[in-house]
């Protein structure tokens, strides 16, 4: 494995993220590769695997532009953001009035600490931590009626700045393909793309305003099949849809139960098939 200092407990993901990867870390773990230099993640989300593993050198990415300015304020003006964090109220009155603020334009005149400030008091105080904007990229989870959120957890937020301040961390805010530019063999790239739906029904892909196409899955198999070729191995997490293990069938596939606990409908949470798809063998 990429050299890596001695883990720190307290670094671990600060926001509940769909299709967060903290209840598969040990399933995870087991596939993760020995003797790689720099750790790439092109579909960051919540960072519970880059968390986890904290890599000394890494280059991570995602779509969602506001989620990078979050993790950049993190690494840059944590004490700053602590402070801004402080003015947030639980109050459904007030979740509202800042929730709007991007469709009143109001967003635009925040600077990048209070936009990060913004998303993180929405995320911990929006119904069940389900981050989801719609067809406009304006964030529409409603209030979440929780009696004590844990709007400011300064321990986290500063043992994660700690960690991003000591290592070699680049955040990239590109399309994944862009985001593996440049890639050496001696690299190990964990995927976990926006999930192909299992039904038509569970369609929980958009996290970016846009979503993530059936067109994407297959141009994201032919970026695992080019890191293939060059030596470069990858892991990938994804759902079990016939869709996806049809795409894949030319790898090792292997299947994990994980517990989904964010799901906008009640029924829909609990435990599912997902799979780990990887183009190398564990010793």
């Amino acid at each position: 494995m990429a050299k890596t200092m001695s883990k720190n407990r307290l670094v671990q993901p600060f926001l509940k993220w769909a299709g967060g990867k903290r209840q598969l870390i040990s399933e995870i773990e087991k596939y993760i590769p020995k003797g790689f230099k720099t750790y790439y993640e092109p579909f960051l989300g919540g960072g519970a695997v880059l968390f986890h593993l904290q890599p000394k050198k890494a280059i991570v990415n995602d779509y969602n532009s506001e989620l990078i300015n979050v993790y950049n304020v993190i690494k840059n003006n944590v004490d700053d953001l602590i402070n801004d964090l402080k003015k947030h109220k639980n109050e459904e009155e007030y979740y509202y009035k800042v929730r709007e603020m991007d469709r009143t334009g109001e967003i635009e005149q925040l600077s990048d600490i209070e936009k990060a400030s913004r998303i993180i008091f929405l995320n911990k105080t929006c119904y069940n931590g389900l981050f989801r904007v719609n067809s406009r990229g304006e964030f529409n989870t409603p209030f979440g009626r929780y009696k004590n959120p844990n709007i400011i957890n300064e321990i986290t937020l500063r043992a994660v700045s700690k960690y991003l301040n000591e290592n070699d961390i680049t955040f990239l805010n590109v399309d994944f393909e862009e985001a593996l530019k440049g890639i050496r063999k001696d690299s190990f790239v964990y995927f976990d793309p926006p999930y192909y739906p299992v039904s038509d029904s569970s369609n929980f892909t958009g996290y970016t305003f846009d979503g993530f196409s059936e067109d994407d899955q297959i141009r994201l198999k032919k970026v695992c099949d080019k890191l293939t070729d060059k030596g470069v191995k990858f892991l990938l997490s994804n759902s079990s849809a016939k869709f996806i293990t049809d795409l894949y069938a030319d790898y090792k596939i292997v299947r994990v139960r994980a517990s989904r606990s964010i799901n906008s409908v009640a029924d829909k949470r609990g435990e599912i098939d997902e799979i780990l798809v990887m183009n190398y063998e564990i010793d």
